[in-house]
């Protein structure tokens, strides 16, 4: 991988290319310098830029709408034949995994038949709590930032959430049912996969590395001066308290981020092995490069 000051080894400048990603802080920390130019001189630009919540874009990659798009690790799994994995850009980590959530302490083997509200269908969240269940499960998929709301006002039993909720769910008095995260950490010894950036194969192996350089460097630039990014940041952002940014922040965004390296690898490639064993994702990715460093 290069640093932000290297410039590409052949000029992609004319090359452009639509890239989505979600307005939740980590990922609009991630892109700031990139999608305002800040970086990448001689890079592909990138146009359109869209972004929208996580299933939406899940739901996009399965359709093959974007040429870079962020997904979940859930969906990368059901489009690998298409995309290839950057080793820039993931978000990994530990202590970072979705929670279950309800109004009242409870097992979840009481909640067999009831309804779970889960970030969407196609979610690393909702691929997790079905890994983790030991009973059926009842799952009605909303927008993540509807969850609590739901949770509180009695309209499901249970919420799975991810992103800002994670650290606002007490304020609305409810109880932590499960940690996935935790649960995969334990059950695997891995930090837990919960969202990168793919690229269509179709590019080609220069213009896809191009693109992991540009995403780098983006990365790079945000962590060297991250308050240049913040009004982007809050101009996308649902939470503006500035705690909560910075905690969702520093939790989502880290060397995992800069380079998945080999454990973040190793938790992927776990991640994907047994979501096949499962029945999750088809074999048709099984034998394709994960990850764009292995074009």
């Amino acid at each position: 991988m290069s640093g932000v000051s290297e410039l590409m080894p052949h000029s992609f400048a004319e090359q452009e290319l639509s890239l989505g990603f979600s307005p939740c802080p980590n990922d609009t920390f991630i892109f700031d310098a990139l999608v305002h130019g800040r970086v990448c001189p001689d890079g592909p630009r990138f146009s359109p830029v869209e972004t929208a919540d996580v299933e939406t874009l899940n739901e996009w990659a399965l359709a093959g709408r974007l040429a870079v798009t962020k997904l979940s690790f859930s969906a990368l799994g059901r489009v690998l034949d298409r995309y290839v994995l950057l080793m820039a850009g993931s978000a990994l980590g530990r202590g970072c995994g979705p929670l279950l959530v309800a109004r009242k302490p409870c097992r979840i083997e009481d909640m067999a038949g009831g309804k779970i509200a889960i970030p969407g269908k196609h979610t690393t969240a909702a691929m997790l709590l079905r890994m983790y269940a030991p009973v059926p499960l009842s799952t009605n998929a909303m927008r993540f930032d509807a969850i609590i709301p739901a949770v509180a006002a009695g309209e499901v039993d249970a919420g799975l959430i991810i992103h800002e909720s994670r650290f606002t769910y007490q304020e609305r008095g409810l109880a932590l049912i499960a940690d996935l995260g935790a649960w995969w950490e334990e059950l695997t010894g891995l930090p837990i996969p919960l969202g990168g950036i793919a690229v269509k194969r179709s590019l080609g192996p220069e213009l896809i590395k191009a693109v992991d350089r540009c995403v780098l460097a983006s990365v790079e630039a945000a962590f060297a001066g991250p308050e240049a990014a913040m009004p982007y940041i809050r101009e996308h952002a649902r939470e503006l308290d500035p705690g909560v940014i910075k905690e969702h922040i520093g939790l989502y965004v880290n060397r995992f981020s800069l380079d998945l390296g080999a454990e973040g690898l190793a938790a992927v490639r776990e991640f994907m092995a047994r979501g096949r064993a499962a029945g999750i994702f088809p074999e048709t990715g099984a034998g394709l490069a994960l990850v764009s460093g292995e074009l």
